[in-house]
């Protein structure tokens, strides 16, 4: 999932829809009755500045897709880079933490 994404300070969109494969399977994860979390920091830091619970629509939950729509202070943050670690807990109490990282860039504002 080494996707990056570029953003300018204070953005509110766009949003970013994920879809979660099990690798062995390569088939969707059925999200039905989970949540799933995306936990962000800076890059190189140990500190998460926020963690966002990811939208999945009930109706296609078993397509394994989920969204992340940003919250107003969400990415009004220094410039720098930063990631985000995906977290889903699965309606039985698995926890599975995706080992690859979403890499985010943010630029300052020029107004």
């Amino acid at each position: 999932m080494a996707t990056s994404f570029n953003y300018v300070q204070g953005d509110t969109g766009p949003q970013i829809q994920v879809t979660l494969v099990d690798e062995e399977t390569n088939t969707a994860t059925n999200l039905t009755g989970a949540t799933v979390t995306l936990h962000f920091r800076a890059v190189g830091e140990t500190t998460v500045l926020f963690s966002r619970a990811l939208y999945i629509n009930p109706d296609t939950a078993t397509t394994g897709v989920a969204i992340v729509q940003w919250q107003t202070s969400d990415l009004d943050r220094d410039a720098g880079t930063y990631e985000g670690e995906i977290e889903i807990v699965k309606a039985s109490g698995l926890r599975e933490t995706l080992f690859d990282t979403l890499r985010f860039r943010i630029r300052e504002d020029f107004a």
